[in-house]
């Protein structure tokens, strides 16, 4: 008996130990998203090519979702809010669609608007997988910017707007009668920079001589009877591009300010910006909220998408989490915490590269006069002679380094501050004069990457030599974590003439300790109540820092990432609420606990 049981225990210990050798690795996604973004046809007469997606309208429909985004030529389709194909319609604007606004209907019908021309039909279909569409008979106008809703009654309404001048207005229509208006037209409300500095135009919400922002994208959410009716301010090229709410009572109003505004705010970090959007239900109950993400490099137009979690806590307010919201964040299927970082940490931050060659390194921003900062990089060598980079390891999106080829002798070469167990890439790529102006088929993304300890010896970790994925944005999980201290990417062919990227983002889980708590934080609300001052002591060992506010102790909805600094100045408070600030440090071990929630009149 003592055998059988010593055997048995033997047993259990070898399957634990078998069962432990292989993690289970969540599912997860990364802002900006993964998808095959169409070249635009903005400033194609002045020959800039770039990719971008903006603008976003999803919907669930028969239980799977469709994106429509801006001048794509199409839209796209997902089963899991992850994995997006793209549909090429049989009917179409000519120009593609211009913030486009979309509804499902009771599971019936489909209904799509967004002629770029600001005028046109009201597209609808049953089958939108199939991509035929057929228009109504009825002209409608003054849609561009605009938000389709039909009520559960059947009651149809039509938002609308984009100006720094006019507010957004409502018409209703009958959706049984070929969308013709029934004459009930009204103005809603306007931005009130004075009172909500989010809303100021600008980087940073500052300009020295505009001081009026836009406000568009409106977008309407039913949720327990009340109406959230949604839009963008203050300019869809700035990090602080953000959604707002007005709840209602009814479609029409009176909409009264959601006091914990914006609902959807991310200005710092890698990806900035997180307006014009749309909120959409999962079949699970869970609401995301799709936005635009300002990369504004080539172009102020040049744009992204971003999806973040939403919710309506138990005073009906809507917010959505977009803390840490361009690091690995666990998957729509997660039972608990879906849209959320799921702990894993950037290793590749200014991690020293290398390059095969270099045409050019540019070092770009967003001025705070809504211009650009451009610095172009000499050309510079460590002491064996290969080039350096110093643009693919400094989280901005804006700069970039171009190859002199687009060939498999292109490569660059990061070595880590410190070795990691990696667990995810994130690839972007930058166009450098692809000379696309349009949809194109046939792009694609090829590459390898590979992994070292002592950057003498490599495992290829991934490959994608011979792939067929057009991928601007490639991220990447790993099935099982590698441990490195060196990553490596080794090109054969991406689209356009050069190989280009603005940055190489390597995440996992570092092997050292996360940073101690921030001592000495100070927030010092200015005369203008719409302003405010952070300073804190710097921690050994932080990568940066984030600083987290919000209208009570317990709702702490935003959240501002910064690196390598221990100030911060911030114009987006709203000037006559009470406010509770907190900050925590991170590196690429962890994060650290909070600071104590202060309270800030």
């Amino acid at each position: 008996m003592k055998y059988l049981k010593r055997i048995f225990t033997i047993t259990i210990l070898f399957g634990t130990l078998s069962t432990s050798a292989q993690e289970v690795v969540p599912k997860t996604y990364i802002n900006p998203l993964d998808i095959d973004y169409t070249y635009m046809v903005y400033n194609s007469r002045n020959n800039i090519s770039y990719r971008s997606g903006a603008d976003p309208a999803v919907i669930e429909y028969r239980g799977e979702y469709f994106m429509f985004v801006t001048r794509s030529f199409g839209y796209w389709h997902s089963k899991d809010l992850i994995n997006w194909q793209f549909i090429k319609p049989k009917q179409w604007f000519f120009e593609g669609s211009n913030a486009p606004t979309a509804f499902n209907y009771k599971d019936s019908l489909v209904y799509f608007a967004g002629d770029p021309a600001g005028y046109g039909s009201i597209l609808y279909t049953d089958d939108p997988k199939k991509g035929e569409w057929t228009p109504t008979a009825s002209i409608s106008t003054n849609i561009q910017d605009s938000e389709l809703f039909i009520d559960d009654d059947g009651q149809t309404y039509l938002y609308w707007g984009s100006s720094n001048v006019h507010p957004l207005r409502v018409k209703m229509l009958d959706k049984d009668d070929r969308f013709l208006e029934t004459g009930v037209e009204k103005e809603l409300f306007n931005l009130v920079e004075e009172e909500h500095g989010w809303e100021r135009f600008g980087e940073n919400n500052f300009h020295p001589t505009l001081k009026e922002g836009y406000m568009e994208g409106a977008s309407m959410t039913k949720h327990n009877g009340k109406y959230y009716l949604q839009y963008a301010a203050p300019g869809t090229q700035f990090n602080v591009y953000a959604d707002g709410a007005y709840i209602g009572e009814t479609p029409l109003g009176p909409f009264e300010y959601m006091k914990n505004n914006p609902m959807s705010f991310k200005p710092g970090g890698f990806a900035n910006g997180a307006g014009h959007g749309i909120t959409v239900k999962q079949t699970n109950g869970q609401y995301w909220h799709f936005a635009t993400v300002a990369l504004a490099s080539n172009s102020h137009w040049e744009r992204r998408l971003a999806m973040f979690p939403t919710y309506f806590d138990e005073e009906g307010l809507m917010y959505s989490i977009t803390s840490y919201g361009d690091y690995p964040l666990y998957g729509p299927d997660h039972p608990t915490k879906a849209g959320l970082h799921n702990g894993w940490m950037l290793l590749s931050y200014k991690g020293k590269a290398t390059v095969s060659s270099a045409m050019k390194q540019v070092r770009k921003s967003t001025a705070t006069d809504g211009d650009f900062d451009i610095t172009e990089m000499p050309l510079e060598k460590n002491n064996r002679g290969e080039i350096i980079s110093k643009l693919l390891t400094d989280e901005s999106p804006k700069s970039f380094w171009v190859a002199e080829a687009n060939d498999d002798k292109q490569w660059v070469e990061i070595e880590m501050l410190a070795p990691g167990n990696i667990y995810a890439f994130q690839l972007n790529f930058h166009d450098e004069e692809a000379g696309i102006y349009t949809r194109t088929e046939g792009l694609r993304h090829r590459f390898t990457l590979e992994v070292s300890e002592d950057g003498k010896n490599w495992k290829t970790v991934v490959d994608r030599s011979n792939s067929f994925k057009d991928t601007p944005n490639a991220y990447i999980p790993l099935n099982q974590p590698v441990k490195g201290k060196y990553v490596r990417y080794n090109n054969v062919e991406v689209p356009g003439n050069n190989l280009a990227l603005s940055e190489i983002r390597v995440f996992g889980k570092g092997l050292g300790k996360k940073p101690e708590k921030v001592k000495g934080f100070k927030v010092n609300r200015q005369e203008d109540r719409r302003d405010a001052s952070f300073s804190w002591n710097l921690v050994k060992g932080a990568q940066g820092y984030n600083i987290r506010w919000g209208i009570a102790p317990d709702k702490l909805y935003h959240a501002w990432l910064v690196y390598d600094t221990n100030e911060h100045f911030m114009r987006n408070l709203d000037r006559d609420t009470q406010y509770y600030f907190s900050i925590e440090a991170f590196n690429e071990n962890g994060i650290s606990e909070k600071t104590e929630v202060q309270e800030v009149k």
